[in-house]
């Protein structure tokens, strides 16, 4: 599935490609704050939302971190929202933005199970629309960008999940929750499923390193795991894959479903307001099976019981050190 250019006038640019997903899966990943970090932008870039209210005069506020390390601020300012069917938005407007400023309309076409995505953006003068094009690579971005949707929502064969979201606010400051997760004294008080104890862990806490622990379950049973580091913005965000593994650190199937998804995709966000910390986690099953995407969607509200007793310990954890 390859997108499709074309500019109707010469302010416009129209890009359109058919998403491998249902047409509200399609709307929810354009409008879930969790979700526009995992793929928004061209390919390369990362996305950190401050603010996002999805609704006519809410505005979104986010910074596209480049694959050149540079970062960049924008601005978008809903004015339609029709779900699942139809987003209108404007784009910059403000000093301290990036110099680009546009109004698109995104229309989600149902196709069977698929959706139609189609983004057509005004800019206001031709001239402006071709430096654009030249100096910013916006259809080939364009292009990218609505690929990185698609392989968001398992399509073109990615075996990527829907996205199992957690959130949580904790009474204590952003550095030390982020303290907690990347210091191994912090990570072997709290970290895993409750009633399990800790064995052994070893931390390397760099894009690239691993977390690797050892615990045991309260019937004796021991299970390994082990964190693979992809991205880290301190204190703001850490994204990193998860896996089972041996106690060599190998990946290994669930210890007791073997039919679960081998690798997990987590990105963990850290916000801070009047001294406490939202913590949001956002998880998707990677290099899956539509076999092992199920499992892993179907297992959602026990995720949901597992990952909320590893919080409570992250809390309890933070009251003492706090």
């Amino acid at each position: 599935m390859t997108a499709d250019a074309r500019m109707p006038t010469d302010r416009e640019i129209v890009l359109s490609r058919l998403i491998d997903a249902p047409q509200e899966l399609v709307f929810d990943a354009w409008t879930d704050p969790e979700q526009v970090g995992q793929w928004w932008g061209p390919s390369g870039f990362t996305t950190t939302t401050h603010k996002m209210e999805v609704k006519p005069g809410g505005v979104w506020r986010f910074v596209m971190h480049g694959p050149d390390g540079r970062d960049y601020q924008n601005k978008i300012t809903y004015l339609e929202i029709v779900p699942p069917e139809r987003l209108v938005y404007s784009h910059g407007g403000d000093e301290d933005l990036e110099p680009v400023s546009f109004q698109t309309t995104v229309t989600f076409a149902a196709e069977g199970n698929k959706t139609r995505v189609t983004m057509r953006s005004v800019f206001p003068t031709a001239e402006y629309r071709d430096r654009v094009v030249k100096e910013h690579g916006a259809i080939e971005g364009g292009e990218q960008h609505l690929a990185r949707l698609d392989e968001h929502l398992a399509g073109g064969g990615t075996g990527t999940s829907r996205a199992f979201v957690i959130s949580r606010v904790f009474d204590a400051p952003r550095d030390l929750v982020w303290k907690a997760h990347s210091e191994l004294e912090g990570l072997k008080q709290w970290w895993g499923p409750t009633g399990f104890t800790w064995v052994t862990g070893t931390l390397d806490f760099r894009p690239g390193g691993m977390f690797h622990y050892g615990m045991r379950s309260p019937s004796g049973q021991e299970m390994w795991g082990r964190f693979i580091y992809r991205e880290i913005v301190k204190p703001e965000r850490m994204v990193y894959v998860v896996s089972f593994s041996d106690p060599k650190g190998g990946i290994t199937r669930h210890f007791l479903s073997p039919e679960w998804p081998a690798e997990m995709l987590n990105t963990a966000t850290f916000t801070e307001q009047g001294g406490k910390t939202t913590l949001t986690l956002h998880s998707v099953a990677i290099n899956a099976t539509a076999h092992e995407r199920k499992i892993f969607e179907d297992g959602f509200a026990s995720m949901q019981g597992g990952y909320t007793g590893t919080l409570d310990q992250l809390a309890a954890y933070l009251a003492k050190i706090a």
